[in-house]
């Protein structure tokens, strides 16, 4: 089985804003097949920065009913380790929503790679900060250019 590449997505909340809503959206994508959900999981960092993690399948609550349909295929890659590494990044008094996904969209992508003799040689992604100042910068040019 070929395997996409593997990208993790932390999403902070302030503690008790979290409701799943988002669950839509995130279906979407993976209805579509552009990625496939690996892991999901649930982060809760308290006042004094103790660390809880909840595990989505295992909750009753509402917030997270909207997630079940996205866990039929989950593969729970996250490590103990792995999420705690992540919590101790988290501010005190947040929840954070963490999924691993395969770009599942570069599947085919990559067999054809591979099957015309050619290799990966670089990857990475682009920080959220700079894209929102590239985005500033196409708005502004964007206004700058429009007619009077």
């Amino acid at each position: 089985m070929t395997l996409g590449p593997l990208e993790y997505t932390v999403i902070g909340f302030r503690k008790g804003t979290f409701d799943g809503s988002i669950a839509r959206e995130i279906g979407k994508v993976v209805d579509s097949g552009i990625i496939r959900i690996v892991d999901i999981v649930m982060l809760d960092r308290d006042a004094e920065g103790n660390s809880v993690i909840l595990e989505i399948d295992a909750k009753d609550d509402p917030a997270f009913e909207s997630f079940a349909p996205l866990l039929a295929n989950r593969m729970g890659l996250f490590t103990q380790e792995d999420l705690e590494t992540i919590a101790e990044t988290m501010p005190p008094e947040t929840s954070a929503l963490v999924l691993l996904f395969e770009h599942h969209w570069a599947v085919d992508v990559k067999d054809a790679v591979i099957d015309a003799g050619g290799f990966l040689i670089a990857r990475s992604v682009i920080p959220p900060e700079v894209l929102e100042e590239l985005s500033d910068e196409l708005e502004a040019a964007e206004a700058a250019a429009a007619p009077a």
